[in-house]
Order: C-alpha cells, then sequence, then structure tokens
C-alpha cells in the first residue's frame, strides 16, 4: 500500500493521545514513526472503513519495526 493515506490514532497507557492524524505511507508501503521510550501503546490504524488494531511498547529490547498489522 504505498503512497496511500491512513488515520493513525496513537495513545499511551493512560489514555494520552499521542498521534490523531492522517499519514501518508512512503514509497516502500511503510509508516514511519518515532514513540517515547519505555512506554506502553495502543495503536489503531484506519483506511476506507478497514482497521488494524495492536498494543505495543518501547522498552529496551521491544521491536522496533512492525510489520504484522494488516487491515480487517
Amino acid at each position: 500500500m504505498v503512497e496511500e493515506e491512513f488515520d493513525v490514532l496513537i495513545e499511551d497507557e493512560e489514555g494520552n493521545v499521542i498521534v490523531d492524524e492522517t499519514l501518508t505511507s512512503l514509497a516502500n508501503g511503510f509508516i514511519d514513526l518515532w514513540l517515547p521510550r519505555d512506554k506502553n501503546y495502543q495503536v489503531t490504524i484506519t483506511q476506507d472503513g478497514k482497521s488494524a488494531e495492536l498494543e505495543m511498547s518501547t522498552f529496551e529490547g521491544d521491536d522496533t519495526c512492525i510489520t504484522t498489522m494488516q487491515l480487517t
């Protein structure tokens, strides 16, 4: 899904909104985001009525590239 728009909502575990934007995927199909370290997040990405949700964290040793989200 190259250079397509997605609605991205990311909240931390306290419910603070970190990202609430429409973002365009890059030429490689990825969306590049930087999140504060040492926190847990709820990520929701939507496009054309489909969505993907993921709980993730940014602690040392956590994955820095998430490639498993699929819109359903």
